[in-house]
């Protein structure tokens, strides 16, 4: 019962989390702290919430380039060593942790830079159905002018990638559409008969009650753009 509780605050704080992000994504006051207060002092639970939001919690900065607020830097910098991915952890687990220490870099250039990165393999030979459902776990690595080992073998596979938008619009699992309409924004080689923007908007209408859909939605558009509005 305790972990059960326990569950459900982490994903109301995640949640929590999201809504902050969407909301300076959308009035574009990238200088607005969206990270917890009291940088050291940040609880358990907000740090384990950046955590599960990956490189995601500073994403308004990420887009604009612009000097990140200190004190939120500090926030993350504790999320990225709090956590660190076990011996046995999962790939997305490995590459979330890796695209945060990355982001990290980028927003505090006196830090380290992030670890090597991990592997692929698991993807390799994937279905066009896993491929799309990994991509999507994995979408706060999906950047404007940024690219790894991911973004790399998602290049290559445009059109599964197509489908896999399509599929998870009807099986209505908004998360993973959203995710894989943020890597769409970036793909070479999309299908024009995709209709993406039209899918995009779709996916907003009916998910956008859930902020972590509207967060990779919004994502997506500013990729489109190039600017944080």
């Amino acid at each position: 019962m305790e972990q059960s509780g326990t569950s459900t605050r982490l994903q109301a704080a995640v949640q929590d989390l999201a809504s902050g992000v969407v909301s300076v994504l959308r009035d574009g006051d990238h200088t607005r702290a969206v990270l917890p207060a009291g940088t050291a002092e940040a609880g358990d639970l907000a740090l384990a919430a950046v955590r599960v939001l990956g490189a995601d919690a500073m994403l308004p900065g990420l887009l604009s380039g612009a000097t990140p607020d200190p004190a939120e830097v500090a926030v993350f910098r504790k999320a990225v060593e709090a956590y660190p991915p076990r011996a046995d952890a999962a790939p997305t687990v490995r590459w979330s942790h890796w695209g945060m220490a990355y982001a990290l870099r980028r927003l505090d250039p006196n830090s380290s830079g992030p670890p090597d990165e991990p592997e692929t393999r698991w993807l390799d030979d994937a279905s066009w159905q896993t491929l799309t459902h990994q991509l999507a776990v994995l979408a706060a690595l999906a950047l404007p002018g940024e690219s790894c080992a991911v973004s790399r073998l998602a290049a290559r596979r445009p059109v599964d990638v197509a489908r896999g938008f399509v599929r998870a619009v009807r099986r209505r699992d908004w998360r993973q559409a959203a995710g894989a309409g943020r890597w769409l924004t970036l793909l070479p080689g999309v299908p024009d008969t995709l209709g993406l923007e039209s899918g995009l908007d779709f996916v907003e209408l009916m998910g956008g009650q859930d902020p972590l859909v509207t967060l990779q939605v919004r994502a997506a558009r500013l990729t489109r753009t190039g600017t944080l509005v």
